[in-house]
């Protein structure tokens, strides 16, 4: 597996965060400092409760020093309940100007059957241009 397939993994509280970025080159225009990134991020439960999906935060950094932060409610528009063994997947994008940056967080659960919120660890993961793997 090259790095340009990897897949960045973590488990908190019997959530599965997995996610796989990929540089996208025909949507890119290096020229003008546009790099952008898609990202699928597939969401496991591992327990044995139903869980909801509430919020994101994530912290976004590039190699020329740029800092973002992004929070907001539920991904892709959407909150997903996930029952036990259930999982979700979703795809997004992030821009950078430059080839390479990295992207971590988390999620806010809620437990519906015990009632608690707890946060979920989104793995770090790396954004690379495909010309910057030669």
């Amino acid at each position: 597996m090259t790095d340009k397939n990897k897949i960045y993994s973590e488990i908190t509280e019997d959530i599965s965060i997995s996610v796989i970025p990929k540089y996208e080159p025909s949507e890119s225009n290096p020229a003008i400092g546009k790099f952008i990134y898609s990202y699928q991020v597939t969401i496991e439960n591992l327990s044995k409760d139903t869980v909801k999906l509430i919020s994101r935060h994530w912290y976004i950094y590039d190699s020329i020093q740029e800092k973002r932060e992004v929070k907001g409610e539920g991904v892709v528009g959407i909150q997903p309940e996930l029952k036990p063994g259930e999982n979700f997947q979703y795809m997004s994008w992030c821009p950078l100007h430059s080839p390479i940056g990295k992207m971590y967080g988390h999620y806010l659960f809620v437990n519906l059957t015990k009632k608690i919120s707890f946060k979920v660890t989104i793995p770090e993961f790396i954004l690379v241009s495909d010309f910057k793997l030669n």
